[in-house]
């Protein structure tokens, strides 16, 4: 698919650099085996649209016999995202759902008003080794869809718009951007790609969504003379009509943003909902245990153990 030809992709100059609000360094997290690198939230910023929680996971390499193992575990009012570089992961949740989710798919999982859900690499993959790269992010569900029914959806990569032109390869994994629409209906106004950029290649960003952002995976971009490398997070000021110039190594982004929501979010460990009451509800029914009655179920084929509640 051609590039939009009514975008003008020109790089800005002097002080157009402050159309960067936000820079954002990573922190390294260790989740028991393997290592991400956390860009939301973060200290300078908790949001970018609705976008909450961003995770770069890995490249990390699996020997024969080891992989990852994320026990059952609940969400309330967020959907997950799941985009994959390399290897493989399975997911079930309480839904009955049971998926591997493969690089360039898109996996979105909603959890309303609650969800269980496992992530782990066994079977053959386990018993083969792999190199496991990819991101995962959490959209922050919009007042009144809060505690919606939970759901699951699996966008196959064929399915995914692709605009090529111009040393430029984007998919748009969600939402709408550059004059094309992703499969999979959105709560709220996002858009979220993956981008593969050729050396000094121009890109420009969506600007009609209110907020933007750019993760930048691997190489380097410049923006007005400034050049920023891999494991940086740039959040841009709405409303600029700006481009990014990859590095001479080119470079792999993530953009992403949309519109913000209508209030503030408070976040605790898996659960993000707009009020404490809605938090504090979330963690009691988790710890009551009833997985039988209660409001969260436990995969089933994964129901053996589970992720108990932090303490504090």
């Amino acid at each position: 698919m051609s590039w939009s030809p009514l975008l003008d992709p020109t790089i800005p100059t002097g002080d157009a650099v402050d159309s960067i609000e936000t820079v954002i360094v990573p922190r390294a997290r260790d989740l028991g085996g393997f290592e991400v690198h956390r860009a939301l939230p973060s200290a300078r910023r908790q949001m970018v649209g609705p976008f909450i929680f961003f995770d770069q996971i890995g490249p990390v390499e699996f020997v024969t016999g080891q992989g990852l193992d994320i026990r059952p575990h609940p969400h309330i009012g967020l959907a997950t995202v799941t985009y994959l570089y390399r290897g493989r992961l399975h997911h079930r949740d309480s839904l009955g759902t049971d998926q591997w989710i493969e690089p360039g798919a898109v996996n979105w999982m909603s959890a309303g008003h609650g969800i269980t859900h496992s992530e782990r690499t066994d079977g053959a993959v386990r018993q083969s080794g792999q190199t496991l790269a990819g991101i995962q992010t959490w959209v922050a569900l919009p007042d009144g869809a809060e505690d919606s029914a939970a759901g699951f959806s699996h966008v196959e990569e064929a399915a995914l718009p692709f605009l090529d032109a111009e040393g430029k390869r984007v998919r748009l994994v969600l939402g709408n951007a550059w004059g094309e629409r992703a499969p999979l209906a959105m709560p709220s106004e996002l858009f979220y790609a993956d981008a593969d950029l050729d050396a000094y290649a121009l890109m420009p960003l969506p600007d009609e969504h209110e907020d933007r952002g750019v993760y930048v995976m691997a190489g380097s971009v410049e923006v007005a003379g400034q050049v920023f490398e891999a494991g940086r997070m740039l959040v841009f000021r709405p409303g600029d009509r700006i481009a990014l110039r990859a590095g001479a190594q080119g470079a792999r982004l993530v953009v992403l943003g949309g519109a913000t929501l209508g209030g503030p979010r408070f976040i605790w460990w898996n659960f993000v909902a707009s009020s404490r009451e809605r938090i504090e509800a979330a963690k009691e029914a988790w710890r009551a245990g009833d997985w039988m009655h209660g409001r969260f179920r436990l995969p089933p084929g994964d129901d053996r153990e589970f992720i108990p509640a932090p303490e504090h």
